[in-house]
């Protein structure tokens, strides 16, 4: 087939098709002529399509699955209280549990968590700093930069926990040997990791309670009677602090997180200055 000098070239064409917008046959000269083909109607028109929402932006990088976790924040002290006797059982509360070796404050803690109307978490600054294993800072094998530096740590770490709890609506009940002596590694560490809204409490019977509870220890939990004798006469300047102190002596743990729900409601109703 020859085409005319000049002419722009037919573009290619797939078998059974011609050339678009040419008729089937006008590309073979002398080729049959039949009947002009029936007019193809155009394909209906497709139905209009619902609009594609925008793209959903991806969850916060702080979220568990899609429920974003609020920043923690130090917990702000408790607003005035109201005119109706305020229910600590079912208030969302940042606690810190004081006391000696043998006061009780972890069986006290674990016991008033369990039983609070409202989620409630403990935190037990011993338990934090043994999650160092290897090259665990012993504080019985001398108090030095090492022990030192993991306790700060450790009560860094707490006081993160206890932020993020709260700032969920979960209470938190921290417990530590805090020294009236020491306010830069005791109260004064707590209120700054945890915030001002923190309520102390003191758990302190007498020495040989805590020198029967001592006893029944084991492992690097069990003191010398001498170092439980010293720290517990430290413990004795809580008096006169205006912190509420608990003498729970006679007080089994039920009874203990009795009273300790009493004087938790005094402290948000006024709380103390510390």
């Amino acid at each position: 087939m020859q085409h005319a000098v000049g002419s722009p070239l037919p573009p290619p064409h797939q078998p059974g098709q011609g050339p678009t917008g040419w008729p089937p046959a006008a590309h073979h000269p002398g080729a049959p002529q039949g009947p002009a083909p029936a007019p193809v109607p155009p394909p209906p028109a497709a139905p209009p399509q619902p609009p594609v929402p925008p793209p959903t932006s991806a969850p916060p990088a702080d979220a568990t699955g899609h429920v974003p976790l609020p920043p923690g924040a130090p917990v702000g002290i408790p607003a005035a209280a109201p005119a109706a006797a305020p229910d600590p059982a079912g208030t969302t509360l940042a606690v810190l549990l004081i006391g000696p070796a043998g006061a009780g404050k972890t069986s006290v803690a674990k016991y008033w968590a369990d039983h609070r109307r409202v989620p409630t978490a403990h935190i037990s600054l011993d338990d934090v700093r043994e999650w160092v294993r290897s090259g665990f800072a012993d504080p019985q094998s001398g108090w030095n930069d090492n022990s030192e530096a993991q306790y700060r740590l450790a009560r860094r770490t707490c006081g993160f926990a206890a932020r993020n709890f709260l700032a969920n609506g979960i209470s938190c009940i921290l417990d530590d040997a805090v020294f009236p002596d020491r306010p830069v590694v005791g109260l004064g560490g707590w209120k700054r990791h945890v915030g001002p809204g923190l309520l102390p409490v003191v758990l302190l019977p007498g020495l040989d309670i805590v020198l029967e509870r001592n006893a029944e220890r084991s492992g690097n939990r069990r003191l010398t009677d001498e170092e439980v004798a010293r720290i517990h006469g430290r413990m004795a300047g809580w008096y006169g602090s205006g912190l509420p102190i608990i003498d729970n002596s006679q007080l089994d743990v039920p009874s203990t997180a009795r009273v300790l729900d009493e004087v938790l409601a005094r402290a948000i109703a006024s709380p103390p200055n510390w």
